[in-house]
């Protein structure tokens, strides 16, 4: 399938974005590590906290990045912004009713989850050493980072229902196929990530048990 738009044009909406939208960025990024550093010393993160900064991250996501950027080259970011924030009122709800809990330890489960966390937090760097320029990368929140925190952290948490993986797992498959479409070289992690959380929505026995994550 031909994309609407280049890989030029593609990376001239980060540029418009970080330079628009930097400061909080960076906010977001220091509160995002803050949580995670809190995740791995005390080895869990309550669900409220847990969902509250996911559905900050997809609300951002879908609302400052797709509709305010993205659909400047690309009809589909109207989908895409819509799919974003029914994640992030899905997140918003758990945050509310729902009692789970994110683990971390040295399970399956909790070294796949943190590494990608991890990777989500360092990707301005790594993109960065993939030979993209300031500011025409993409940094920090928006869908691919975004999307490879949330996986990192459902796969370790315990008692969330497995439909709250479905939007996620499809932009891992949006994601992936962009990132060999347009050399984005970062976003292949979320073959990994894709591959790790359909097998945590279709047969999540194969990770672990989520009791000893």
């Amino acid at each position: 399938m031909r994309l609407p738009f280049s890989h030029d044009a593609f990376l001239d909406v980060f540029g418009a974005y970080n330079t628009a939208l930097w400061p909080a960025e960076v906010l977001l990024w220091a509160i995002t590590a803050g949580f995670v550093f809190h995740w791995f010393r005390a080895g869990r993160l309550n669900g409220r906290v847990l969902f509250a900064l996911l559905a900050v991250h997809w609300l951002w996501s879908g609302v400052a990045y797709h509709w305010f950027f993205f659909r400047s080259i690309n009809p589909a970011a109207t989908l895409f912004a819509a799919l974003f924030v029914v994640q992030g009122a899905l997140f918003t709800w758990l945050s509310v009713a729902s009692s789970a809990r994110a683990i971390t330890s040295r399970s399956p489960r909790g070294i796949i989850g943190g590494t990608l966390v991890v990777y989500g937090l360092a990707y301005p760097v790594i993109a960065r050493s993939f030979g993209l320029e300031l500011p025409r990368l993409p940094l920090f929140a928006v869908p691919c980072p975004t999307t490879l925190i949330t996986v990192g952290l459902l796969v370790t948490s315990v008692g969330v229902p497995r439909f709250v993986n479905v939007i996620p797992l499809l932009w891992t498959a949006v994601g992936s196929w962009a990132a060999f479409a347009l050399g984005i070289r970062a976003d292949l992690a979320l073959v990994v990530a894709g591959v790790v959380l359909a097998v945590d929505t279709l047969a999540p026995a194969a990770l672990g048990s989520k009791a000893e994550a």
